[in-house]
């Protein structure tokens, strides 16, 4: 089932994201966020997201996920993931990596994002046959931000429903302007508790970044805290909904 295993880590990744001084950005200073995910009405996996001040002298930030498949699906296709994520102040992408199994295959990739040169450079890894499977080079601006990243930047939009922006984004691959949509105010019911949200649709699909046909919704609640109670990809009918809500966060 690689089709889902594959679905079921960009899901995950793509919780994604107007430029605020870093002295003002309302992100958290540290923050875990655990989700359950559903597909077809099956548990179908867990995804694990950590926020922290990066590590080091440069200041910055670095979230984490983690990401595997439990039950049924397990069984069928196992899928362990980890990404990471390294930050600017200002949250622009500076690199990221993400590695682990799915199914027989284990792989690595890798970006890095050079803001100097204008240039994200992407490397995919064969970690069985410890060999380079695919390289490539695209243009960004001087601030993009990739996948995982992106949640915290589009925490920092401040959109009413009926408001667009459109953010840089970049997975190494391919480079576009991102429309993100504040589309409605909803209240929405997780294992965590039930929350006043806004409804967001991040248009990363339909060949903007990703080639297939789907829709992303993320589901922020309506205070200054916006946290990602839920994330919704809705692909083929043949394939289905991807669901992730929020289980706990400290």
């Amino acid at each position: 089932m690689p089709w889902f295993s594959g679905r079921m880590r960009l899901a995950a990744l793509l919780l994604c994201t107007r430029l605020a001084s870093p002295q003002t950005l309302p992100v958290p200073s540290k923050e875990t966020l655990l989700y359950n995910i559903e597909w077809r009405l099956i548990n179908a996996g867990k995804a694990t997201i950590e926020w922290h001040p990066a590590v080091g002298s440069d200041p910055g930030w670095q979230a984490k996920l983690h990401v595997e498949s439990i039950g049924l699906v397990s069984k069928l296709y196992k899928v362990e993931m980890e990404s990471t994520s390294n930050l600017s102040q200002s949250l622009c992408a500076i690199s990221s990596l993400t590695s682990g199994r799915e199914g027989s295959r284990r792989r690595e990739t890798s970006v890095t994002f050079d803001a100097e040169s204008h240039k994200a450079t992407y490397q995919e890894r064969d970690l069985t046959k410890n060999s380079v499977i695919a390289t490539q080079e695209v243009s960004i601006p001087p601030c993009v931000h990739d996948v995982l990243g992106g949640l915290f930047y589009l925490r920092t939009l401040d959109l009413e429903p009926g408001q667009s922006a459109e953010v840089p984004v970049s997975d190494g691959k391919k480079t576009a302007m991102v429309k993100v949509e504040a589309q409605q105010r909803e209240e929405v019911k997780v294992p965590d508790g039930a929350f006043k949200t806004i409804r967001y649709e991040i248009n990363l699909f339909n060949n903007v970044i990703y080639r297939r046909p789907a829709h992303l919704y993320v589901w922020l609640t309506d205070d200054r805290r916006k946290l990602p109670v839920e994330i919704r990809v809705r692909l083929q009918i043949t394939i289905g909904t991807i669901t992730l809500e929020l289980a706990r966060h400290e």
